[in-house]
């Protein structure tokens, strides 16, 4: 598997390829909800943590929740986000945080730590790559903000 974080330019937004539905399949719904609460916690103490709600729990626990559901939606599964929040359109949500390419590659950088695992566990490697280069493209999409 090759975890490497592409460049990210601020008002550049390359196509994107959702994962590949087996990524889901074999995972499971709550093996991605461990994936995504493990990935929020590592953010929690992190140099990125002023992007997320760390100091309000409930807050902290909606945004892994929504997330989750999210990630569960992209990867083939049920449309739980669009159920509980409306059309994705996450460009949009993410314009009141200032994020420029330093904070996604953090972002990326702890998705990466959390993936192996995954294959240790008998996930297809094939289909983690492809939720890991879903994810380095789309997160492209997210730097609102200049690099200084």
């Amino acid at each position: 598997m090759n975890f490497s974080i592409s460049e990210g330019t601020l008002g550049v937004r390359p196509p994107v390829t959702k994962p590949h539905p087996g990524f889901l399949f074999e995972a499971g719904e709550e093996r991605l909800r461990k994936l995504v609460n493990d990935h929020y916690e590592l953010i929690r103490t992190s140099d990125i943590a002023f992007l997320f709600p760390i100091f309000d729990e409930d807050d902290f626990s909606a945004a892994k929740k929504h997330a989750a559901d999210f990630l569960i939606q992209i990867c083939g599964g049920p449309a739980y986000f669009n159920q509980s929040r409306g059309e994705p359109r996450m460009v949009g949500r993410h314009a009141p945080f200032r994020i420029d390419a330093s904070a996604r590659r953090r972002w990326l950088e702890f998705y990466a730590q959390l993936l192996p695992a995954l294959a240790e566990e008998g996930i297809n490697p094939e289909y983690i790559q492809s939720f890991w280069d879903y994810l380095d493209v789309f997160s492209i999409w997210m730097i609102n903000t200049p690099s200084q």
